[in-house]
Order: C-alpha cells, then structure tokens, then sequence
C-alpha cells in the first residue's frame, strides 16, 4: 500500500520558519518533522512572499493555491472556455497565458488544466486526446542509473532573467531530446523563445557530453547576442550543463520535476514534430538532410504569434545576419 500524503500545517509552518531563523539546514528541518526534503524546499519556493517566508501567510496562499485548483470544476463557464480551446489545440499554458491577457477574474496555472484533464471528470470525456503526447494516463517516467556529480549546481528556473520569461529579446532558448522506440535514437531540439526559430539534430550517441557538444556547436555558429539562456528539463543528457556554459557562455536554468509548461515552447514544437517523426520512427532512416530539410519547413511557417512572420524572417531580424540552415 502507498504512502498518503499529507498536506503541512500551520503548526508545521511555524516550526519551519523559527527552525529557519535559528540557521537550520532543509536536512534538518525535514529530519525534525518526519519529512522529504523537497517537501520543505517546495514549501519554502512557493509559499514564502517579498518579505521571506511566513507561517501565517504561506498557510494562506497555500490554502488558496487548493481552492483555485477546484475551480474548474465549480465554473461551468470557465471549464467550457477551457476545454474549448483545447479542443482547438492549445496547450494549458496558452489557455491560462491568454485569459490573464484577457483579464479573466479566475486565475489559472497551467498544473490546474493538466489536474482536471486526468481527473474522473477530465478521464470521463477523453480530455487527454486533445493534449500534444495524447496519454491517456499521466506518469512519469523513471530514470535509472545514479544521478551525475556534473548534474549538481543547477539554476532553477524562477532564477531566469525577466527578458528570458517575457520573451523581450532574442536569445533565450529552450532544449529537450526527444526518444524513440529505440533507445539509441534521440533528436535534439532548440526553440528561441521570442521568436520560435527552431533546431533539430540527430543525436549520435545517448550521453551527455554528446549532447553538450552538440548544442556548444550549434550556439557557436550564432552571434553573442542571440545565445543568453537555455531552459532545460532534467533529463541525464543536460547532466553537462556546466560545461555548456563555460564553452558557450550560455546560462542553463532548469524547470522544475514534471513541470511540462514551463517549456511550453518547446513542448509544443515538439507536438508539432511527433506529427512527422511519431514515437515509433526508426529514426535511422531519416538523414541529416532530411532532418534539416523538415527543421527548414518550421521555421519557413507563418506563425500568428509572431504577427504571421516565419521564424527565419523573425529571427534574421533580431540578429541583424542572413541565415541559412
């Protein structure tokens, strides 16, 4: 029988904060209430406010954190906004991106869509087949081996520079490798955040360093100010990211554990590749050319958000340079 969770209280709070004044480790504090650490790191991220972290006002956001994740649920309305764009293909951090731009009195994270989606009212009506990987199940895969001393240091995510969240300049990139039904087949891919210029690679062998010196490559062809900050998952591939950013200058953040949108770009670049390349492709078959030749229709496609420019044409602007694939 599994574990149940159970959600902290305001009593644990308290001790959290005073055990935290006093200098305590996160080791510590997780030792001292029969806790994980990523418990208390997750608490102390999300619930502390400008002024540090409160017991009295991390209970509140917490508690209210919950009730927004029923909403869907309580508002007729708004569940049918969004499962209407859904069902038009949009990923959840473009639904709740668009009704903050809309002013929605209900506020959204993407978490809450993905939550109703595999819920019993989401599973009842196949809410999943709209989502870009269409499982029918939500899990998570697990990684086996013995994490890397080179995956240590990582840069979270909410540490990004503000330009790199609200896409304002060009050069923050967002990368993730797509697997196959062989192991040995993956594909790299690179999405600029502001203007969504796009980059495939097939990768000759499943490591990191191959990985790393794949995307130092690909960066070293650019100039300096189209090549700020690459926003990873935690895959093992990324394990090399300190190298990455000696060779390239580049500042690698990481998203947080099974937290798909915070790549949305790139999550749903990849949705859009899956329609080409599914999962069972014998990626062998596809040549280098052949994988440039489809990178090259992406970026050659209007895109909306992009006031029906192509990638190249935004990109190339933003650089100032010609470009060619």
């Amino acid at each position: 029988m599994g574990i149940q969770y159970r959600h902290l209280d305001l009593a644990e709070r308290c001790r959290i904060c005073a055990m935290r004044s006093l200098g305590h480790s996160l080791d510590d504090i997780a030792a001292m209430l029969g806790r994980s650490k990523s418990t208390i790191s997750r608490e102390l991220r999300r619930n502390s406010g400008d002024k540090g972290y409160k017991p009295d006002q991390a209970d509140r956001m917490a508690w209210a954190r919950k009730l927004r994740g029923h909403l869907l649920e309580r508002h007729s309305q708004l569940r049918g906004c969004v499962v209407a764009r859904l069902g038009m293909g949009w990923t959840p951090e473009q639904i709740t991106g668009r009704l903050r731009l809309e002013g929605s009195q209900h506020t959204l994270s993407p978490e809450s869509i993905y939550r109703y989606v595999y819920s019993a009212h989401g599973r009842k009506d196949k809410l999943h087949r709209y989502l870009a990987q269409r499982k029918a199940k939500r899990g998570y895969r697990r990684r086996k081996g013995r994490t890397s001393r080179t995956d240590e240091a990582k840069q979270p995510i909410w540490l990004r520079p503000t330009k790199a969240h609200t896409r304002a300049e060009v050069g923050h990139w967002e990368g993730d490798c797509m697997h196959f039904r062989k192991q040995s087949d993956i594909l790299l891919t690179l999405q600029d955040r502001k203007t969504r210029y796009w980059i495939m690679n097939k990768l000759p062998r499943k490591d990191a360093e191959t990985t790393a010196n794949m995307v130092r490559d690909r960066f070293a062809e650019m100039p300096k100010k189209a090549r700020k900050t690459i926003t990873l998952d935690n895959g093992s591939e990324f394990a090399q990211h300190r190298k990455l950013e000696q060779k390239t200058g580049v500042r690698a953040f990481f998203c947080e554990p099974h937290s798909p949108w915070q790549r949305g770009s790139i999550e749903n670049g990849n949705g859009r590749v899956r329609r080409d390349l599914p999962r069972k492709t014998d990626l062998q078959n596809w040549t280098d050319e052949d994988i440039e030749n489809l990178t090259f229709i992406f970026n050659s496609t209007p895109r909306k958000c992009l006031g029906y420019r192509t990638p190249i044409e935004a990109f190339a602007k933003e650089i100032g340079v010609a470009l060619k694939l």
